[in-house]
C-alpha cells in the first residue's frame, strides 16, 4: 500500500535519508544511492571530502535525489545561519539540516545555539530540520520556533551504538504524534534502523554505517530493506511486551485421551 513520507508538503519516495560524507569514492556514493532507494541525501557545506573526487551534486542530480545541505561543523548559531544562507544560494533550496555542535568528543548538539539558529532561519523562510537530542524541552522549543521536523539522535554521531535511550525516544514520539520525527546519528546496523521504524519514527538518516562498511553498496541495500520492514511492522501493529509467558494457543477444559489404553 502507498505510504507517503511528507516533509514541508513534499512527498518523498523513501524513508531512508543517506549521508554522503566519508565514502571511499563518488562511484560508491552513486551505487549506494541506487541500492538504498533513498530519495534524499545530505551534503555537508563545511566538510569537503576530496578523497571521493568528482561532484556529489552531479551524482545527486543524475539520480533524481533531493539534496539536503547541512551545517555540520558549526559551533555557534551565527556560524550555522551563515552556512545555511550559503547553502540556499548554492543549492537553490530552503531546506537545511541544522547542526550546532557542542564539543568534539560527543558531537552532541549545542541546544541553546540550535534553538537560536532555528528561530532565525525559520523567520527567514528556511525549512529547518534540526539535529537534536531526545530532550523533550529542547524539542518543544524547536517546535515553538517553527520547526515541523525534528531529528533526534539515537546515540552520538558515528558511535554505531543504536538506540541507547529507547524510553526517551518513545516519550518524544508519544508527545509529538503529528510532528515528523527522523532518527539521526548513532545508527550502526540495519536492525537499529528497523527498531526505530517499529517505534513509529517517520524516517532514519544515516551515513557512517554505510560509508564505513566493508561493502557500502550491499549495506545501503540492507538498510533500505530494514527500514521498509520496520515501517511495515509498525503499520501492522507490533505486539506488546508481556511480563510473563502467554501461550500462543490457549488451552481450555479438561484433557481428552483419544483411543483406548493398552
Amino acid at each position: 500500500m502507498p505510504d507517503p513520507f511528507m516533509i514541508a508538503g513534499t512527498e518523498l519516495g523513501s524513508r531512508l535519508i543517506l549521508g554522503t560524507g566519508g565514502a571511499p569514492s563518488m562511484q560508491v556514493i552513486d551505487q549506494a544511492i541506487v541500492a538504498s532507494g533513498t530519495a534524499m541525501c545530505t551534503v555537508a557545506m563545511r566538510r569537503a571530502d576530496a578523497a571521493t573526487g568528482g561532484s556529489i551534486i552531479d551524482v545527486i542530480d543524475r539520480r533524481g535525489v533531493r539534496v539536503l545541505p547541512n551545517t555540520a561543523g558549526c559551533r555557534t548559531a551565527k556560524e550555522a545561519v551563515a552556512t545555511a544562507e550559503m547553502a540556499r544560494e548554492l543549492f537553490g533550496t530552503p531546506w537545511i539540516k541544522l547542526e550546532v555542535i557542542a564539543n568534539d568528543d560527543t558531537l552532541q548538539p549545542e541546544l541553546f545555539g540550535l534553538v537560536e539558529a532555528a528561530t532565525i532561519l525559520v523567520a527567514d523562510g528556511f525549512k529547518v530540520l534540526p539535529y537534536t537530542t531526545e530532550d523533550l524541552s529542547a524539542a518543544e522549543k524547536l517546535a515553538g520556533a517553527g520547526c515541523t521536523v525534528l531529528m533526534p539522535w539515537a546515540s552520538p554521531i558515528g558511535s554505531a551504538r543504536g538506540l541507547i535511550n529507547r524510553d526517551g525516544l518513545k516519550t518524544l514520539r508519544a508527545y509529538f504524534p503529528d510532528t515528523t520525527l527522523i532518527i539521526d546519528a548513532g545508527i550502526g546496523a540495519p536492525s537499529h534502523a528497523a527498531q526505530a521504524m517499529e517505534m513509529g519514527f517517520d524516517a532514519v538518516l544515516l551515513n557512517s554505517a554505510v560509508a564505513q562498511a566493508r561493502d557500502p553498496v550491499a549495506m545501503a541495500r540492507a538498510f533500505g530493506l530494514a527500514i521498509e520492514a520496520g515501517r511495515g511492522a509498525w503499520r501492522a501493529g507490533v505486539m506488546a511486551r508481556q511480563d510473563f509467558a502467554v501461550a500462543s494457543t490457549p488451552v481450555g477444559g479438561e484433557p481428552v485421551l483419544l483411543g483406548g489404553l493398552s
